[in-house]
């Protein structure tokens, strides 16, 4: 078998009951976390914008996170996902760099609410899929990010994740899985400037899995090597790259195992040092008026993606970005939350005063996906030098978040969207997935103002 061939086997051979305990936790675990982010999102910068853009003309059934609007199935595929990552708050699978979920999800949400009754244990087979499909394309390479991935290997989970959903065949899925080269797209040049491109790449990679999966089923031919071909997904977007061991581990270990949460609506690769900041707060009882300097010393993958200098009149997505920011915000309010973005906190000049004086380097570490280990340099105005080293990331599987954190998260991205919902009440529903007989009903609960 070809390795697209193996994918699209693998993909629709996951069966829910068959899933080890842990790996369908996880799933129920991050889902959760998923649509609460999602809801959020509806808050977002330009959410409102878009979705009058995709509303227009746009009639169906089908939900998006925490509006009672109703729209087609692919505009709401577009809208939720761009929600989902709007905000830089949904969950990582950090050796893969890149985000599963959104993409995913965004699809999946968007076929449950248009077709109702699809059932929970093959809502989660799907998801499980798609999670593992995205991720093993970001693993196989072996070169530094080049393309967004969240959206270029984003499609193909999706893809893959819908077709599942759907029972399509092989020939199908091959045929879908080729559909999904040709729509991959996802450039890293918004990632520099700071425009909402990102999340709209991966709001375009949710709506065309579903076109994809459209295109199959009406019978359209699709490229049949869309993995390794020689213009295939690894040859195009990365330099390099190993399907040996990816392929190995397939129905071994499952991604959604190894996926991270996010405890701040920041980029992943902020987070050491936002958790340093804290570390050095709370442990050396450091205030932001005892900093003269800060700098956070790293692999290579943080300066890339967060090592960006603060910048007055920084638009939001750039700041989510910009671990000056971020690290000065930790040092005057303890935390980077939800309202770290708001006009009047991007305009504080005593943060950005701070945020001057803390920059990013790169260490030697060879890994061009490594996040950690990492050290957070201070010099402080009385003349002492402190370190703190960060050697994993909070809410990673090394450091995760408990039960009850991750509700907190879950509860403050609910009532930041708007949801008159309880997160116990979501967590309860999903905790109990298998049991759901039209999950259409489930995401009802997240998609509306007033909950039923």
């Amino acid at each position: 078998m070809t390795a697209s061939e193996i994918f699209a086997a693998h993909a629709l051979g996951i069966e829910w009951t068959a899933l080890p305990a842990a790996v369908r936790g996880a799933a129920k675990i991050f889902l959760l976390d998923t649509i609460a982010v999602g809801v959020a999102g509806g808050r977002a910068p330009f959410a409102a914008e878009i979705l009058a853009s995709e509303s227009q003309g746009s009639q169906g059934s089908a939900r998006i996170f925490g509006s009672p609007a109703r729209v087609s199935a692919r505009a709401a595929a577009f809208l939720n996902a761009y929600q989902i990552h709007s905000q830089e708050f949904d969950c990582v699978h950090e050796p893969a760099v890149l985000h599963p979920y959104s993409a995913v999800l965004g699809a999946l949400s968007a076929e449950c609410t248009a077709r109702p009754g699809i059932d929970g244990a093959s809502f989660g087979a799907a998801l499980v899929a798609g999670v593992d499909i995205a991720v093993a394309l970001g693993l196989a390479a072996t070169s530094p990010i080049m393309f967004f991935r969240p959206a270029t290997a984003g499609i193909f989970g999706a893809t893959a994740a819908i077709a599942r959903l759907r029972g399509l065949s092989q020939g199908q899925t091959m045929a879908a899985l080729g559909h999904a080269l040709a729509f991959a797209s996802g450039t890293m040049q918004a990632h520099i400037e700071g425009t909402p491109g990102l999340a709209l790449q991966v709001a375009a990679a949710a709506r065309n899995a579903l076109a994809a999966a459209d295109l199959a089923q009406a019978g359209l031919p699709g490229a049949s090597l869309s993995i390794e071909g020689p213009f295939g997904y690894l040859s195009l977007l990365e330099k390099t790259h190993d399907l040996a061991p990816v392929l190995a581990r397939l129905g071994k270990d499952y991604a959604v195992s190894e996926l991270s949460h996010k405890p701040f609506p920041t980029g992943r690769a902020g987070h050491g040092g936002i958790g340093a900041v804290q570390t050095l707060m709370r442990t050396h009882g450091v205030a932001a008026a005892d900093i003269e300097k800060l700098t956070y010393v790293a692999p290579s993958l943080i300066g890339r993606l967060v090592g960006r200098p603060v910048q007055t009149g920084m638009r939001v997505a750039y700041a989510r970005l910009c671990l000056p920011y971020l690290a000065a915000r930790t040092a005057f309010f303890g935390t980077v939350g939800l309202d770290a973005f708001s006009p009047e906190a991007l305009a504080d000049e005593t943060v950005l005063e701070l945020a001057g004086r803390i920059g990013v380097s790169v260490n030697d570490n060879p890994d061009p996906a490594a996040f950690t280990p990492a050290v957070l340099h201070a010099t402080l105005r009385d003349g002492r030098t402190l370190e703190i080293a960060v050697p994993a990331l909070f809410g990673s599987p090394a450091l995760p978040l408990d039960r009850a954190a991750r509700l907190c998260k879950v509860e403050q991205c609910l009532a930041f969207g708007g949801l008159e919902l309880s997160g116990e009440v979501l967590a309860a529903r999903i905790e109990a997935l298998q049991d759901e007989l039209d999950m259409d009903a489930l995401f009802a609960l997240a998609c509306a103002r007033h909950a039923p």
